[in-house]
């Protein structure tokens, strides 16, 4: 079994920080629903694309984690077996940087 070190204080507020998947991808769908009609001035469209950036930055890590969780999940070994293995928490991922 693997040892994680505590999280910081640091770490927590940015997993406190961090929107759930769902709450990222709806947040997300609002603001290229508000960038497609290009009502807004220029600096208020750039932010609110940077915000996107982030949120889909955030959604692609959390579907990663996702996809290594059920290929461990779904693992077997040279005879057919399932492969047991203990892997990250929701919290340890969360935690970690772009790559």
């Amino acid at each position: 079994m693997t040892q994680r070190t505590p999280a910081t204080t640091a770490d927590a507020a940015a997993a406190a920080e961090t929107p759930s998947f769902e709450v990222a991808i709806k947040r997300l769908t609002e603001i290229v629903q508000v960038l497609e009609r290009g009502e807004l001035p220029l600096e208020e469209s750039l932010r609110l694309f940077e915000e996107g950036v982030k949120l889909s930055r955030v959604s692609q890590q959390k579907l990663d984690t996702a996809e290594r969780r059920v290929e461990q999940l779904l693992a077997v070994d040279e005879q057919g077996r399932p492969r047991t293995a203990a892997f990250a928490t929701d919290s340890a991922d969360e935690g970690e940087t772009d790559r």
